[in-house]
C-alpha cells in the first residue's frame, strides 16, 4: 500500500465546449451585423429619395437571414445543447467488474457489476447471466474491464462518526488527508462531527464545512450540526434533506461541547424532528471519579485507570437518560460508541431497523481492545468513552450479532503523537482508525466471530438505513457506485510506511492483517487502486430521504 498518485487524467471537454460556444457567438454576431447593415441601407435610401412616392425595393438578403433573430438563437442553442450532451455521454465512463464474489443484501454470489457514470447499471449473476456477460465483454463501449476473480466486492463502507479536524485543528488532520486514508481503507462515505474550531454550531459554519469538503474530500460526506446550551434556533433551521443530523455531547470530550442542562435537553428533544446523535457519559460521575483518582495519584494517574474514571456507570447513567428523553418525546435518537455490556440492554432487536426510533453504534476499538491492553498500548488507546473490560467487550459482540447494536463505526479522532504521550489528564483522547476499520473487521471474520454478510450489514447497509441516506450503502441497480474490492487472503503489516493519516501513527502498528483492500470506487470513479490514489476524484454531498 504505497502512497502514490495517479497521473493520468480524465478526458477534458473544455475545448469542444469552447468551440461550440465560439460557433454560437460567431453565428449570432453575424446575424446581428447583417440585420444592422440592411437597416442602415434602408435609412440611406430613404434619405436619398426625392419623389413623394416611395419605391418598393426587392429584398436581396439570403433566405436564412429573413428568419427572425430569436429563431436563429434558439436553433443554435439547441444544436449547442445536443453537442454538449453528446460529449457528456461519451465521457460517461463505463466499467465492468466481472467474476467477483458479491456480498450484498444478506447474500453472497459469484457475479459482475456494470457501472455507467456514477451509478450501478446492472448486476449479473454468474449462474444465470452468462450470455449477457459475454455480450457485454464484447461491447467496445466499455472503458474498463476489471477482473474480480478471487476477490470480494462489497458496498463502500459508510462511517457515521469521524472527526477530520477541519477547520482549526489541521495540525492533527484535515478533510483531504483523512478522506484519502479512508479511501485506501474501503470507506466511501463519512459523517463528520462538529467539535472543530470554530465549533459547527450555526448554519453558516456548517455550510463552510460543506464547502471545504466539496473542494477537498476524495469520498462522499456529510456533517452534523452541534447542539449547545443556546442554539436551539440554529438546530431548528437545519435542513434534514442535506444535513446528517444534530450532535449532542451529554458528556464532555475533545472540544468541550457539553450540554447537560435538563431543561435545555428537554427542549431540544421535544422540538427537534431530525435525528439526534449523542455522546453519552455522565459528567458529574466523571468529575467525581477524576477527583478521587487525582487525590490518590496527583496528576500522574496511571492510564489503566481511564475506565475507572470514564466508568461504565457514567456511560449507563447518560445513555439511559438519553433513551428516556427520546421515549418521552418520540425523538429519533442514535447513540454513538456504546462501550458497556449494561448499555446494550437499552436497545431493541425486535423492531425492523427502518422503523426503530432509537438506534445504536459500536466502534472498532471497543470490539478490538480491552482494559488489558492499556499495559502495552498506553494512552494510544485512550478514547472517550473508554475501552473497558473483557466482559464488556464480549457483551458488545453479543449485542452486535443479535442486532441490539446496529452500526459499526470508528470514531476516527486523530491527535499528534506528542498530544497522546503526555500525563493522563493532558493526554488527548481519541485515535485514527478509518484506514483500518474494514480490514480489522475482516480479521474477525477470519476468526469466525462474524460473517461477511453481517460485516456488510453493519458497516454499509445499516448506516444508510439509520441516516436515511439516498441511493447508497447497497449494491443495487440505480444506486451510486460506491464499491470496494477486497482480497481476503493477502496479508500485510501496518507500519509507518503505509499509514496515510496525517498524524502518522496507528494503534494497529505492528499488526498483520489477513485481508487487503484492492480497489475503491466512489460514484463510479476509481479512487484507490492497489496503493495508487487518484487525488483528482471528489466525493459528493449526501442527500437524505427525509421530507
Amino acid at each position: 500500500m504505497t502512497d502514490k498518485k495517479i497521473t493520468s487524467s480524465s478526458s477534458n471537454n473544455t475545448g469542444d465546449e469552447k468551440d461550440e460556444k465560439a460557433s454560437f457567438t460567431t453565428v449570432a454576431d453575424n446575424v446581428l451585423k447583417n440585420r444592422r447593415s440592411q437597416g442602415n441601407k434602408g435609412e440611406d435610401a430613404s434619405e436619398s429619395t426625392t419623389t413623394s412616392t416611395t419605391r418598393r425595393r426587392k429584398d436581396k438578403r439570403p433566405a436564412w437571414l429573413k428568419v427572425p433573430l430569436y429563431f436563429v438563437v434558439i436553433a443554435v442553442l439547441v444544436r449547442l445543447y445536443m453537442r454538449l450532451d453528446s460529449v457528456s455521454n461519451r465521457d460517461r465512463t463505463k466499467t465492468l467488474i466481472y467474476n467477483a464474489t458479491i456480498v450484498n443484501d444478506n447474500e453472497m454470489f459469484l457475479g459482475s457489476v456494470l457501472i455507467e457514470g456514477e451509478k450501478i447499471k446492472m448486476i449479473l449473476h454468474q449462474e444465470n447471466d452468462q450470455d449477457k456477460l459475454s455480450n457485454i465483454m464484447a461491447d467496445r463501449e466499455y472503458d474498463k474491464f476489471i477482473n474480480g476473480t478471487g476477490l470480494h466486492l462489497l458496498p463502500g463502507v459508510i462511517d457515521d462518526q469521524v472527526h477530520f479536524r477541519e477547520p482549526g485543528l489541521t495540525h492533527k488532520a484535515n478533510i483531504f488527508t483523512e478522506s484519502r486514508a479512508a479511501a485506501a481503507g474501503g470507506v466511501t462515505t463519512f459523517i463528520e462531527q462538529p467539535n472543530t474550531n470554530p465549533q459547527t454550531t450555526t448554519q453558516e459554519l456548517l455550510e463552510q464545512k460543506f464547502q471545504i469538503a466539496q473542494n477537498s474530500s476524495l469520498i462522499n460526506y456529510s456533517f452534523m450540526l452541534g447542539g449547545t446550551l443556546t442554539n436551539l434556533d440554529e438546530i431548528l433551521k437545519t435542513n434534514g434533506r442535506n444535513v446528517a443530523g444534530i450532535k449532542l455531547f451529554l458528556g464532555s470530550s475533545t472540544g468541550n461541547m457539553l450540554v447537560d442542562d435538563p431543561k435545555v435537553l428537554d427542549d431540544i428533544f421535544s422540538k427537534t424532528k431530525l435525528l439526534i446523535a449523542a455522546h453519552c457519559e455522565d459528567e458529574k460521575t466523571i468529575r467525581e471519579n477524576s477527583k478521587i483518582h487525582k487525590e490518590k495519584y496527583g496528576e500522574d494517574v496511571p492510564i489503566r485507570c481511564h475506565p475507572d474514571i470514564r466508568s461504565a456507570e457514567a456511560c449507563y447513567l447518560s445513555s439511559s437518560y438519553a433513551v428516556s428523553l427520546a421515549k418521552k418525546h418520540n425523538t429519533r435518537l442514535h447513540i454513538f460508541h456504546i462501550s458497556t455490556e449494561r448499555e446494550t440492554h437499552l436497545f431493541d432487536n425486535e423492531t425492523p431497523l427502518a422503523k426503530k426510533r432509537i438506534t445504536s453504534e459500536v466502534c472498532i476499538h471497543h470490539l478490538w481492545f480491552s482494559d488489558k491492553d492499556y499495559e502495552t498500548k498506553g494512552a494510544f488507546i485512550k478514547w472517550n468513552p473508554s475501552v473497558k473490560t473483557e466482559q464488556d467487550r464480549e457483551g458488545l459482540w453479543k449485542a452486535l450479532l443479535d442486532d441490539r447494536l446496529d452500526v459499526i463505526a470508528t470514531d476516527h479522532a486523530p491527535h499528534t503523537i506528542s498530544e497522546k504521550t503526555s500525563s493522563y489528564f493532558k493526554a488527548a483522547s481519541g485515535g485514527p482508525l478509518v484506514q483500518h476499520s474494514l480490514v480489522a473487521m475482516l480479521d474477525f471474520y477470519h476468526q469466525g466471530k462474524i460473517s461477511l454478510e453481517k460485516i456488510v450489514e453493519k458497516m454499509c447497509h445499516n448506516p444508510a438505513i439509520v441516516f436515511q441516506i439516498e441511493k447508497r450503502g447497497f449494491i443495487r441497480k440505480g444506486f451510486k457506485a460506491d464499491l470496494v474490492l477486497v482480497d481476503l487472503d493477502d496479508p500485510w503489516t501496518v507500519d509507518k510506511s503505509n499509514i496515510l493519516y496525517k498524524c502518522g501513527w496507528s494503534p494497529f502498528e505492528g499488526h498483520t492483517f489477513k485481508s487487503k483492500v484492492k480497489k475503491t470506487f466512489v460514484n463510479g470513479a476509481l479512487v484507490y487502486d492497489e496503493g495508487e490514489i487518484n487525488e483528482k476524484v471528489r466525493g459528493q454531498r449526501l442527500l437524505f430521504e427525509r421530507s
